[in-house]
């Protein structure tokens, strides 16, 4: 070996590489990217656009040593000068030490409790009468040479005679320890149950969790988890009174790997890329449930059961399977349901042997979190034409009623998030989050998350902005900014028009906050995707969009939305108010009444099974009515006659107003 290289019999020429300041060494071959080194190391390099090149996040800096740099994208002249590089686009060519910077942590908006007790369920729920977990004080006859029955069936022969459980059954890591627990316990013990543990239609035994000695002092809870692609929140239940005490959020620590679904199949294919993360994901969920173990003063192992509600890809990755089939053609997923799963064996920090209900998907993209919302909005015993509509980076919609349910999804984009848009960001303190721009002096007033000096705009307030911009006529139906109108907000930068919302010196960036015309156009193309799924699905079953009865509006974001600016943009349909209803986290509140009720979590497999998926990619009336939507409001106006006469009474203003000279 000479200078960190050595060839190996093959010839291949591998070199060492250092990273600082973690200090972690790896030799790789030649030609390896420094991406790839980075994820091998397990070190936190974001690539959001899933090392494609596209969108320059993914920046390292070469200290030392042999780097071969093939694009630059997003770095200055003086920035490459400096050492910098496109860790996915700079490939190991000797030995080198390379720079991994430290990153900020975003603070996620907190969801508070989305669900909080029983009374709030859409559905019947039988959990008192029929509980999913159970724990019996039990004393137990100790052995002897009279009596040599097994501990296991002394066990069982005590819950019999003392509480008329007829049968249990034990998995192997049970039965490992079981001796020791009941002689610890010096034959007096409390037995934690599974009760309602079923397959395939049918009732299996009671499944034996936990041995505790004494009197039941522990406590007994469970975890309802919506793992969405951009944050995951834990709710904590106590299944004594079914109520949700606690509750704790984080983005998804994939998010590095990719903004979006697809950004994170192409991730996945990357050496260990699947495994990195499927660990990203676990990691994620074990701080929340240590966060919520330590506010609540519960050991880990209380923790007895588990539900996931989550889309798709986020399903295959948190059970590490390959997820690469969702994105080529037929787009067909591993599974639609998981197998019957422990916390121990996908890692989460509860009780080892916690059954995890894995929420089942649809299609390859309408997953659990769609089936959830269906379920906890009450849509599928509703007598209504029902429109149920979960709005992020991708847009799932179901259309139907209790006899018949119609579902698709299509790719929005990170847009809506904050993603792809110059000075666009989450929903964390400072993000401008709802917009009003002045009619006669196109000055904007705003508001901003925690009220914080603004540094972005989240995805509520570029939806307010842009519906703002229209209806003043600083944009026009097209998505272009009238250059020409008289204010300084309005300006050309580098080329590209755009509306300067916050000026440096009145908020807390560096930089003025603007919308550009490559923004607007990004939002267009993602709130016409989610309009043309609306009239597919409608126009697929004979019916039309003004035949809605009822739009419920789930998703974390949705709660946000300003309906009349939606409707302005043409994002929402445009129809009464009293239609829409805001739903909140449908998806947590569908793994809640899963996690609560095990009557629901069959009928949450009878929904998945009875709902329809239609995928739009072979739908070619799709790309015809995502053209016509391609437009403020819409191509057609009159079907959103409310934005038609709002600019008609705009313009007559305007033509009534009188001239500057008084005539």
């Amino acid at each position: 070996m000479t200078g960190g290289t050595r060839t190996t019999p093959g010839g291949t020429v591998l070199a060492t590489l250092t990273f600082v300041p973690s200090g972690e060494t790896i030799e790789v071959p030649a030609g390896t990217s420094l991406l790839d080194a980075a994820i091998l190391c397990e070190l936190d390099v974001p690539a959001p656009c899933a090392g494609q090149g596209r969108c320059g996040r993914c920046r390292v800096r070469v200290l030392s040593g042999d780097v071969e740099r093939r694009s630059n994208a997003g770095l200055a002249a003086a920035e490459v000068a400096e050492g910098w590089a496109v860790a996915c686009q700079s490939y190991v060519a000797g030995a080198a030490e390379i720079e991994v910077p430290e990153r900020r942590r975003e603070t996620v908006r907190p969801h508070g409790h989305a669900v909080a007790e029983p009374e709030s369920l859409a559905v019947t729920c039988d959990w008192r009468q029929n509980p999913a977990v159970r724990t019996f004080e039990v004393d137990i006859e100790p052995p002897s040479l009279a009596d040599q029955t097994s501990d296991f069936d002394r066990l069982r022969r005590a819950l019999f005679q003392q509480h008329g459980v007829e049968e249990i059954r034990a998995e192997l890591p049970m039965l490992r320890r079981l001796g020791k627990d009941l002689r610890m316990a010096n034959w007096k013990a409390s037995v934690t149950l599974e009760m309602r543990d079923w397959v395939y239609g049918t009732y299996l035994p009671p499944r034996l969790i936990r041995i505790y000695p004494g009197a039941f002092k522990h406590a007994s809870m469970g975890v309802a988890i919506d793992l969405g692609t951009t944050s995951i929140v834990v709710y904590l239940m106590d299944f004594a009174s079914g109520r949700v005490v606690d509750s704790a959020s984080a983005y998804n620590k994939q998010i590095s790997c990719g903004e979006d679904v697809i950004s994170r199949i192409i991730y996945a294919k990357r050496k260990r890329g699947l495994d990195h993360l499927q660990k990203l994901a676990v990691d994620t969920i074990n701080e929340l449930l240590t966060e919520l173990q330590k506010r609540n003063g519960i050991e880990l192992y209380e923790i007895h059961e588990v539900t996931v509600a989550g889309n798709t890809t986020m399903t295959h990755l948190l059970l590490g399977l390959d997820p690469r089939h969702l994105r080529e053609e037929p787009y067909i997923p591993t599974i639609s349901a998981a197998p019957k799963l422990n916390a121990g064996e996908l890692g989460l920090h509860a009780n080892v042997l916690a059954r995890v209900h894995v929420l089942p998907s649809v299609g390859s993209y309408v997953g659990g979190d769609i089936t959830a919302g269906v379920i906890s909005s009450g849509m599928y015993l509703a007598e209504k034409l029902t429109l149920f509509i979960d709005i992020g980076t991708n847009g799932e919609m179901v259309l139907g009623n209790k006899d018949w349910l119609l579902s698709c999804a299509c790719s929005a984009g990170p847009a809506f998030e904050g993603g792809g848009v110059r000075h666009g960001m989450r929903a964390t303190a400072g993000a401008i989050e709802d917009v009003f721009v002045d009619d006669a002096t196109w000055e904007p007033s705003f508001r901003t998350v925690d009220d914080a000096p603004a540094v972005g705009i989240c995805g509520s307030g570029l939806i307010d902005l842009l519906g703002e911009l229209f209806i003043t006529g600083l944009i026009d139906k097209s998505g272009h900014l009238d250059i020409e109108a008289p204010t300084a907000r309005v300006r050309t930068r580098d080329g590209v028009p755009e509306y300067v919302v916050c000026w440096a010196h009145e908020g807390g960036a560096d930089h003025d906050i603007a919308l550009t015309e490559s923004d607007i156009t990004s939002l267009i193309r993602a709130k016409a995707a989610i309009y043309a799924g609306f009239e597919v699905l409608c126009t697929s079953v004979g019916v039309d969009l003004a035949d809605v009865e009822q739009i419920f509006i789930g998703g974390a974001f949705g709660q946000y939305i300003n309906v009349e600016k939606a409707i302005r943009i043409g994002l929402l349909p445009d129809q009464p108010p009293e239609r829409f209803h805001f739903l909140g986290n449908t998806s947590a509140q569908g793994a809640y009444a899963a996690l609560l009720c095990v009557n629901i979590r069959h009928d949450i497999l009878d929904v998945a099974a009875k709902m329809t998926y239609l995928e739009l990619s072979a739908d070619n009336s799709f790309m015809d009515e995502y053209t016509s939507a391609l437009f403020l409001p819409h191509t057609d106006l009159d079907v959103f006659p409310s934005v038609r006469d709002k600019l008609t009474q705009r313009r007559k203003g305007a033509a009534d107003a009188p001239t500057p000279n008084g005539g």
